[in-house]
């Protein structure tokens, strides 16, 4: 059985841990466009999930995004996308960087 551990945090994200438990690579970069959809339904964002499915944007994509992709180029809902960005798309990105400079 695969284990997800979630916190609620005070801004109304959600903070879902990374690693091959809920059966995805930890460095984004290397998730298929599945492991995208699964992070983000994990994550809360099922309605918004199916978007990230229909553009095809995988690992490499995600990290990759702007903010104006993700509150244009997906066609989501401005307050979920916001927070898909915000507390999601960004922390990938920086965590991803960061853990990739040498």
């Amino acid at each position: 059985m695969l284990s997800v551990d979630m916190e609620n945090k005070e801004n109304g994200s959600v903070g879902v841990k990374n690693s091959l438990e809920n059966g995805r690579p930890p460095d984004p970069a290397d998730w298929a466009v599945v492991d995208v959809v699964n992070y983000f339904r994990t994550a809360g964002f099922e309605e918004q999930a199916s978007a990230f499915q229909e553009q095809e944007i995988d690992g490499k994509s995600l990290l990759l995004m702007t903010r104006n992709d993700v509150l244009t180029g997906l066609q989501l809902k401005l307050g979920p996308a916001l927070k898909i960005y915000e507390y999601h798309v960004k922390p990938l990105q920086s965590k991803h960087l960061k853990n990739n400079s040498s």
